[in-house]
């Protein structure tokens, strides 16, 4: 088989899984928890079915031995780790489920790497673990000891981990720091999407820190491409590597909202309250060290917020007025 995609049914997991198993043999697994819509995660598999090369097994990575028995029978020789408990903010209110799958099932896929001489594996991390650092533009070398919540610090804990794996038993291990990923099928609980449903019913849009918050908003199709990149240019990499996977430019929250508005055909209906615990001020990651590998132009919010509302109107099934 090859390669293991964890987290197939999730956003990028899917995305990624489209693409490479367009070229090659691809095992997806997931455990299509109900996080968010569960039937959302089961039409992204269907879709990745069509296709030949993808094989999907439902799965939970926080189960050891049937996670190591099906790298086994499958032959898996790579892995692309994306399965985690998501969400920074839930993180807050449910750090148990963090525990069990960034960490125990985080650790269970290194294991299987010692066990099976898997040499490669890239995994999610987040730009989260940042942390309060407004040292602008955010470079992969500077540090990263003080998360502010602890999804950011199950994933900081997984860079640290890889480490000594990679250092004990030669794994290659790339880290991936996600910058607000967006884009067709989304996940309902990241922030633009949830702008997408209020404003589709009319409902009133909570806006945090009085609007003035910014991200690097990173277009999917944009990130996929950087990991294929990686995923292609492995061999020249060292034994342990992190990326930033960003756009490299931030925008203003506000302005992020008032595109959905427009392009919905809807007229803004804000509230703007205080900041919420947990939450980064500003995002803007450098990109530096990803241009080595990859260097092109990335899509403008303005586009991929069109690519991403044409979607949604067709799988919401709104009508346009």
């Amino acid at each position: 088989m090859g390669v293991l995609i964890t987290g197939s049914a999730g956003f990028i997991g899917f995305h990624l899984a489209k693409i490479m198993s367009a070229k090659q043999k691809v095992l997806g697994i997931d455990n299509l928890n109900n996080y968010y819509s569960q039937k959302l995660k089961n039409d992204r598999i269907k879709l990745l079915k069509k296709n030949k090369n993808f094989k999907f097994i439902k799965l939970d990575i926080s189960n050891f031995v049937k996670l190591d028995r099906i790298i086994k029978k499958n032959n898996i020789t790579e892995i692309i780790h994306l399965a985690a408990q998501a969400g920074v903010r839930y993180s807050i209110t449910n750090p148990r489920k963090y525990l069990t799958s960034n960490l125990v099932g985080y650790f269970n896929i290194l294991e299987c790497c010692k066990k099976n001489n898997i040499k490669f594996l890239m995994y999610a991390s987040s730009s989260s673990v940042y942390g309060l650092n407004n040292n602008f533009p955010l470079k992969e070398s500077y540090k990263t000891d003080y998360p502010l919540q602890f999804y950011a610090a199950t994933k900081k804990s997984n860079e640290i981990m890889a480490h000594a794996y990679s250092s004990l038993y030669g794994i290659k291990t790339i880290g991936l720091r996600f910058f607000t990923i967006y884009g067709p099928w989304g996940r309902p609980d990241m922030a633009y999407f949830k702008f997408a449903d209020k404003i589709r019913l009319n409902q009133k849009i909570s806006v945090y820190n009085f609007g003035k918050h910014s991200r690097d908003f990173t277009y999917i199709d944009d990130a996929v491409k950087m990991l294929e990149k990686i995923y292609k240019n492995k061999k020249k990499l060292k034994n342990y590597e992190i990326f930033n996977i960003s756009n490299g430019k931030n925008i203003e929250l506000i302005k992020f909202i008032e595109h959905i508005y427009l392009l919905l055909n809807k007229k803004p209906n804000l509230k703007f309250i205080e900041k919420q615990s947990g939450d980064m001020k500003d995002t803007l990651s450098s990109k530096i060290k990803i241009n080595t590998i990859y260097k092109k132009k990335n899509i403008n919010y303005k586009s991929g917020l069109k690519k991403f509302v044409t979607w949604y109107k067709f799988y919401k099934n709104v009508k346009s007025k």
